[in-house]
């Protein structure tokens, strides 16, 4: 509970409220920590997906409708998990493009405000190519029409497509183009639950999580084209002509040895002979066929070495971009009002869960030791689940063995008595 006390002094600087020394301090402290309560951060967005309302809070959107691409949300906990009702949004279809949204309960500018964006993927399917990024948007986004190109402020989470596609996006929307980033932040792309966290600062940086470790960090400036280089080539300037650049030249002083060009490429085999029933009447003059001379050695080249008049590389001078001005709020969006889903998978399975969007790590920090201990349980259930897969493939494969075997000796058994059979009719044949 907050405690508002006045605290008033006289020119003397003597409190008056007859408060001890000790008293004063407690007051002020709490008050302290009142005014940090008061200026508390805020979640500005928060989806753990844990009951059946997510899809009153969520809208779906068909932008493959006509050509029936479109795939459909499922809600589970997956194939293993920690807590079967800690349940996310999954992609259920193969091949299929995956759209839906959600509003936030205000419209907000991180304007002079950290942004911290969270969430956790699970590519359960052992996923081969396929998205599992999310995007956030300003309030101009239509949820009934969301596609693939709807404007979007920010962009992130993994990506992954074969062998070469593994990274996490952190795209910025900016005047209807899209930024990439210029680092290569890795993926995770094994079947577990993996956490994802955003931060954008007021001083222009990032850092990027993954499982709550840093894998990037920078300036929004360095790391994107966004702005226009600072510096750019002198329009005006060119190489002289002049100006040598090579740094070897041929000898002058080197000359062709004599005979180097009677030299042939090519000789008649020597060891070659005509065959003994070669008719130089109906088969022409015989000719030994040509192999490669051993003695040829080329094209001649005089030696080369260093040029005395190379100056070096010629590099094309700066100047000042006068079409650069720094931009001390490129991390700043005036809106932010809706986050959505848009990803194409094929091969489905991505448990979508735990969104937090906030101006603070703590509250971020909550949602990732909840994921922490949630990860343990999730790896001794895939563990369970593992082992008693492959009991059952083991008593599948001996019940194929003991049937393989049975039909086998049945068949000794029937091959014994029709050998009887054939003795008996051989010997009563005998007889006869």
């Amino acid at each position: 509970m907050c405690i508002r006390d006045r605290v008033s002094t006289q020119s003397t600087g003597v409190f008056q409220l007859g408060l001890s020394l000790h008293n004063m301090k407690t007051t002020i402290i709490l008050t302290i920590l009142c005014i940090s309560l008061f200026a508390a951060a805020d979640i500005l967005f928060q989806e753990k997906f844990d009951d059946a309302a997510w899809e009153s809070r969520w809208v779906k959107a068909y932008p493959k409708k006509a050509e029936g691409t479109d795939g459909e949300w499922g809600w589970t906990a997956g194939k293993f998990y920690a807590d079967p009702k800690n349940k996310g949004l999954q992609t259920t279809q193969d091949a299929r493009f995956y759209t839906i949204s959600a509003e936030f309960p205000k419209e907000f500018s991180n304007d002079k405000k950290t942004l911290v964006v969270q969430y956790t993927v699970k590519f359960e399917q052992n996923i081969d190519c396929g998205g599992g990024y999310v995007k956030i948007f300003p309030a101009s986004l239509d949820q009934e029409k969301f596609n693939s190109e709807s404007e979007y402020n920010i962009m992130f989470g993994p990506d992954v497509c074969g062998s070469s596609t593994k990274k996490v996006h952190v795209i910025f929307g900016r005047d209807g183009k899209n930024h990439l980033v210029k680092k290569n932040i890795p993926a995770e792309t094994d079947e577990f639950t993996h956490i994802y966290r955003l931060v954008l600062n007021p001083d222009n940086t990032y850092k990027v999580y993954v499982d709550g470790n840093l894998k990037e960090s920078g300036s929004l400036e360095e790391d994107w084209d966004i702005l226009p280089p600072k510096q750019i080539k002198d329009p005006k300037a060119s190489k002289p002509s002049d100006w040598v650049d090579e740094k070897e030249i041929p000898d002058p002083t080197d000359v062709k040895p004599d005979g180097w060009d009677d030299i042939p490429k090519e000789i008649s085999d020597p060891d070659a002979t005509k065959p003994s029933d070669w008719d130089d009447d109906l088969d022409g003059e015989w000719e030994a066929p040509v192999i490669p001379n051993p003695e040829y050695k080329g094209e001649w080249k005089a030696k080369t070495i260093p040029n005395p008049d190379y100056k070096g590389e010629w590099i094309h001078p700066l100047i000042d971009n006068p079409e650069y001005k720094p931009n001390p709020s490129l991390y700043s969006y005036p809106s932010f009002k809706y986050i959505g889903i848009d990803v194409w998978q094929v091969k489905s399975g991505t448990i979508f869960d735990s969104i937090i969007i906030s101006d603070n790590e703590s509250d971020a920090d909550v949602w990732f030791k909840e994921w922490e201990t949630l990860k343990v349980g999730e790896k001794a259930a895939y563990d369970t689940q593992k082992e008693e897969e492959a009991k059952k493939l083991e008593a599948e494969r001996k019940a194929t063995e003991s049937q393989s075997k049975a039909e086998d000796d049945e068949g000794e058994t029937e091959d014994v008595e029709e050998d009887g059979k054939e003795e008996e009719e051989e010997d009563t044949r005998d007889e006869l």
